[in-house]
């Protein structure tokens, strides 16, 4: 094995790997770091998709029980073989780690297994061995977030890692957290069985997301069950033999109550994982939340050190790491490698789902920016009454002067799916009008998105 690169990637998640495919396909000399045994990072391994295949199963098993009556479809005696869920959920990770190992392979990547650390600009060290490179890219993702007085043990107090692997449903899930990962565990194991109890220190779920838009989705969550403890904090976590009590308090302070669970998942968000790179050592400056900082391009202020991905500044999302993968690595070759930031989709996996792209009513009114809103539900929309998916609203923000397309905030079935429209649009500086006047094949969700688009002007067809 070669011991000198063009580019070193140090982190074999979306960001890095996409990296490393990217740049080899532009013919440079690449070699990814990677300590797991399988490469795809947290995503692929313990995260993105052994969370969606469990949501999958979840969710076909509450429709089997609950849902196929409706369709006049009979089913008696369900019962839950939790084994093979979880057994099902890892063919599905095995298939797509291998998948990037074959991509590896395919494009001429050298996989570098260990912990890498940078020992100076140009050098990276792996399992006792010294790799030099004009380039290092620090890929390394992000990690949960701890909360004093709660211990992690990933057996009666879980982080996602642990939530993906129980062997048997709790009684009661006490979710510490109202982000994406607390309300997508939490979904699946209350369709399985669990009582879910959601605690949440602000007076809202999903934040960062359109207030409206949340609202709803905590009405819908609340109507299949899940509970939550708004505006309140956790303070501590005692474990026994029975399971784990916890003392929680009001946000604003308080008197004290307890809440006893059978296993807590802590899902308060996630830190950059910088740990054991050396970085401090080498003078990589990080920022005031341990992330490292970087420019417009993603160089650090060490020549030839770049980071993407969770371990910078923005949104922790697989598919931003992936899109400044790619742009790194066309600008490493001297192309215009760019990322645009107004347009990355952020996207809740529970069922129904919850997608947004662009911005908020609560950003364009900080701003100053006027606007318009249309809106349209989707207990009007054909196809979801056909499928008995009738909760949500698709709803598009545009522009008061120029009609432009700001943003758009979508509760409902497929709504992960359907956002991708209205990304596109306003990659393209669409303005509602043209969303509106593009022919939507009938009958499907779709047409939501138009009928937004039309609500817009005020002239919604079928409301």
């Amino acid at each position: 094995m070669s011991d000198s690169f063009d580019v070193i990637v140090i982190g074999a998640g979306p960001g890095g790997y996409v990296c490393a495919i990217r740049a080899a396909q532009l013919g440079l000399k690449v070699a990814c770091v990677e300590k797991r045994e399988t490469l795809g990072g947290t995503c692929l391994n313990i995260g993105c998709i052994p969370s969606k295949a469990l949501l999958q199963s979840s969710e076909s098993f509450e429709e089997t029980k609950h849902k196929f009556a409706d369709h006049g479809i009979i089913v008696e005696g369900v019962k839950l073989d939790l084994a093979r869920m979880q057994a099902r959920k890892g063919e599905v990770v095995a298939a797509n780690t291998k998948g990037v190992e074959f991509l590896f392979k395919k494009n001429k990547i050298t996989w570098l297994k260990g912990a890498g650390k940078i020992v100076a600009p140009g050098k990276v060290e792996v399992a006792g061995q010294t790799y030099e490179t004009k380039n290092i890219v620090i890929a390394t993702g992000s990690d949960s977030a701890p909360l004093r007085g709660v211990e992690v043990d990933e057996k009666q107090v879980v982080t996602s890692t642990g939530a993906l692997e129980l062997e048997k449903v709790p009684g009661h899930l006490v979710v510490i957290g109202g982000g994406v990962i607390g309300l997508e565990l939490g979904s699946v194991w209350r369709r399985l069985g669990a009582e879910v109890t959601v605690i949440e220190y602000l007076d809202r779920l999903a934040p960062g997301m359109d207030a409206e838009t949340a609202k709803q989705f905590e009405r819908v969550l609340a109507k299949q069950g899940m509970k939550f403890r708004l505006k309140s904090k956790v303070t501590g976590a005692a474990k026994s033999a029975e399971g784990v009590t916890l003392t929680v308090e009001p946000a604003a302070g308080g008197a004290a109550e307890e809440i006893k669970a059978d296993v807590v998942l802590l899902a308060i968000g996630r830190r950059a994982y910088t740990e054991g790179l050396g970085l401090a050592e080498v003078g990589v400056e990080l920022d005031e939340r341990g992330r490292v900082k970087t420019d417009g391009h993603f160089a650090t202020n060490i020549p030839g050190i770049y980071a993407i991905g969770d371990v910078i500044a923005g949104a922790m999302l697989a598919h931003k790491a992936e899109d400044e993968g790619v742009a790194l690595a066309e600008m490493l070759v001297g192309q215009a490698g760019h990322v645009n930031y107004g347009v990355i989709p952020a996207i809740v996996y529970t069922w129904p789902e919850i997608a947004s792209v662009g911005e908020s009513e609560e950003e364009l009114k900080a701003r100053g920016q006027a606007y318009k809103v249309g809106k349209f539900p989707f207990m009007a929309n054909g196809r979801a009454r056909a499928m008995g998916d009738l909760d949500g609203f698709v709803k598009i923000l545009a522009d008061k002067e120029t009609d432009r397309v700001l943003g758009c905030h979508i509760l409902g079935p497929d709504a992960g799916t359907l956002i991708a429209e209205v990304a596109i649009a306003m990659e393209f500086g669409a303005s509602a009008e043209d969303v509106a006047r593009t022919c939507h094949a009938h009958p499907t969700l779709n047409e939501a998105v138009k009928e937004a688009a039309l609500a817009v002007d005020g002239r919604p067809l079928h409301i």
